[in-house]
């Protein structure tokens, strides 16, 4: 599908001629993608140089490209448009697929902006040289190699609009270098966006019976649906039936605190699973899939929900999840449901030695209104969202794939999407290692990140599956490709040598203190707690 070239704005703004790395970065502005998380390369200078001349798009350099790409899933999540990032070649591309993998489940829009070697060069069969669209392939729902600068203006609205196709995907567009500095390009004009289908009225009808049933009833959400809008009219859902709200695991983006629907969080561990989901005859789905296990384990079933539970897809990625809560709303009876949600009370500020029910306490106190919370404590965090419920509004962001490394650089996306709002990001001593470099960049761009490191010196999620998969406890060896210690991590060190101001907690006391000082303050703080 192709489009016609067009300029917005008078011959005055825009030249007649001009190379084809400054048409891709014009349309791109043009279609409203205007922050680039960047790690360019030799083969990108001519697009660097047209970013440097395109005063609209703010520029975000990452020290790794895994850092680019968590932070573009990031500004995603909150901004609800893509921003797009830059990177070098295939081997720079390469460095940025886990967390591609996890904006990828997120179901959120980027642009990747790939350069290539220029087109005759590639005869020569030099170092870089590699297959960049088998490398992309697997996480782009839309991938092209521009092949002239006449094209590349064209090439980027397409990559616009298949990224911005509900619910949201990965676009991803390599630009040779002599595509990037050939003459004569044009800006190409974004068309109207496509609006997401309803769900056939049946299917709004089949779920409007199921909740008028009477049966115990949950309906799993994803996407908009657990923000804004959508968690507003499930809310109204809940509340007209006593359907049971909840969120996957892998959530993107939850919207919760004081005064609003509650949404439970499915659990992770399979047994817990399996409880939350036994009372169930019903289980209503919108953008979310039935909840199963992360692994297998030999001799149990993956599935969390009973046979006896009737699940029912009331709308699939793609649908308008919105709507469909909406319609849902409007087709049930306005009685009140008899039971309603207990009330929950904020925890006070804990005091003494430091326990992970003190720390949640503590985060639970003193969490700010319209914060954002990045979370990727699976081990050390699992009681965070229940002691921050009464905690007033915030937004949850979670890992959606599973590679760890996402939290640093996922709350550089949502500080650079939401400048005004604080964001308090949750990770752990190993998973952050992966993605460190963050840090340097929220210095550089002053962003309010007060970063909570969870110093267990363990991979402790691997110590519990190894004791679960039935093989015993782990020897000396096996123990050792599980903890990291020897030599300790020094978090405050490492986060002085990326220019964060950093303090170790050794008491709730102090951990509550520099809590509260990081979320008030500006700029990026750290704080490790030794566990």
């Amino acid at each position: 599908m192709r489009f016609p070239v067009g300029v917005r704005g008078s011959n005055e703004e825009m030249p007649q001629k001009m190379n084809g790395a400054e048409a891709l970065v014009r349309t791109l502005i043009a279609g409203d993608v205007k922050t680039c998380f960047a790690n360019p390369g030799t083969s990108e200078i001519h697009m660097v140089a047209a970013l440097d001349r395109g005063a609209e798009m703010r520029c975000v350099l990452g020290l790794f490209e895994g850092v680019a790409t968590g932070a573009a899933d990031g500004y995603a999540r909150m901004a609800e448009k893509p921003a797009c990032t830059l990177l070098h070649l295939g081997p720079g591309l390469a460095n940025g697929l886990a967390n591609l993998h996890n904006a990828s489940r997120a179901h959120v829009p980027i642009v990747n902006v790939i350069g290539q070697h220029a087109t005759d060069h590639l005869r020569y069969d030099t170092p870089l040289k590699s297959d960049i669209e088998a490398i992309g392939r697997p996480y782009s729902k839309w991938l092209r190699t521009s092949s002239s600068g006449v094209e590349v203006g064209r090439d980027a609205v397409e990559a616009i609009l298949a990224a911005r196709t509900a619910p949201g995907q990965i676009a991803t567009l390599i630009v040779p270098a002599d595509v990037a500095w050939s003459e004569n390009a044009s800006v190409a004009a974004l068309p109207a966006l496509r609006k997401p289908p309803l769900p056939e009225t049946a299917t709004i009808e089949r779920a409007v019976t199921m909740l008028q049933s009477g049966l115990p009833t949950a309906i799993l959400m994803s996407g908009n649906a657990l923000y804004g809008k959508g968690l507003l009219a499930a809310g109204r859902v809940a509340e007209a039936t006593g359907a049971k709200l909840l969120a996957p695991y892998p959530l993107t983006r939850l919207y919760r605190g004081s005064g609003l629907p509650t949404v439970d969080r499915v659990q992770y561990v399979l047994e817990q699973g399996i409880e939350q989901f036994k009372d169930f005859r019903q289980l209503i789905l919108v953008g979310a899939p039935a909840p199963v296990a992360y692994f297998a384990y030999p001799g149990k079933n993956s599935e969390f929900t009973s046979p006896a539970c009737e699940i029912h897809n009331l709308a699939s990625p793609g649908e308008d999840y919105v709507g469909a809560l909406e319609a849902v709303a409007s087709g049930l009876s306005k009685r009140k449901a008899e039971t309603r949600a207990e009330e929950s009370v904020r925890p006070t500020l804990p005091s003494g030695e430091i326990t992970l029910q003190g720390l949640a306490a503590a985060v639970g106190a003193l969490l700010p209104e319209n914060s954002i919370v990045i979370d990727e404590s699976m081990t050390s965090g699992r009681g965070l969202m229940a002691a921050t419920k009464a905690a007033p509004p915030h937004d949850w962001l979670g890992n959606t794939g599973g590679s760890i490394g996402i939290a640093l650089p996922l709350a550089v996306g949502a500080a650079v999407a939401c400048p005004d709002r604080h964001v308090l990001c949750l990770t752990a001593d190993g998973s952050a290692m992966y993605t460190l470099q963050a840090l340097w960049t929220m210095v550089r761009e002053s962003l309010n990140i007060t970063t909570l490191v969870f110093a267990n010196r363990d991979y402790a999620v691997l110590k519990r599956e190894f004791s679960y998969l039935g093989v015993g406890n782990p020897g000396p060896r096996a123990a050792a490709m599980f903890e990291i210690g020897r030599p300790d991590l020094d978090w405050v060190a490492l986060a002085k040598g990326m220019g964060v101001p950093g303090v170790r907690a050794n008491s709730l006391e102090a951990f509550g203190m520099a809590l509260r000082a990081g979320l008030e303050g500006q700029g990026p703080s750290l704080i490790e707690v030794p566990l």
